[in-house]
């Protein structure tokens, strides 16, 4: 079931790029983050309310709000980056080198989360890696 949920983030990641770039054409990208940024905590909230997990934000571990609280401002960090790159450069080339962060997540959950990789991961990573790059060199 993760493959489905995957695939479908990868879309609607996909349909998010596509929108975002033309909302930023005639707004600061900063401007257009913060938007969104309302739309995400309106709806995320909504489905937490909607799901009956709101007594739950109680006995959250400390440790965890910690974990959680930096993820979402280095999320603010990214999204803000990635829509600055988004309107200065082209859609189909500045969002997969974007996607390139593949191969720093595998690094980073090797060291701080002792995952086990094989050959065939890091493999296609490097291909990831190396599309990603020739995509955002390319020339138009």
């Amino acid at each position: 079931m993760w493959v489905l949920f995957s695939l479908l983030a990868a879309l609607s990641s996909a349909v998010v790029v596509t929108l975002s770039k033309a909302g930023i054409k005639q707004v600061d990208s900063s401007l257009a983050f913060a938007i969104q940024s309302v739309c995400i905590l309106l709806v995320s909230w909504g489905v937490v309310i909607g799901q009956g997990n709101l007594p739950e934000v109680s006995r959250i571990d400390r440790r965890v709000w910690i974990y959680l609280v930096l993820a979402g401002i280095i999320t603010c960090i990214s999204s803000l980056l990635s829509f600055r790159a988004l309107k200065l450069g082209d859609a189909a080339r500045t969002s997969p080198l974007d996607k390139v962060s593949l191969v720093f997540t595998i690094i980073l959950a090797v060291i701080f989360l002792k995952e086990k990789i094989n050959v065939q991961v890091i493999a296609g990573a490097l291909l990831m890696a190396i599309g990603a790059v020739l995509i955002a060199l390319a020339r138009e």
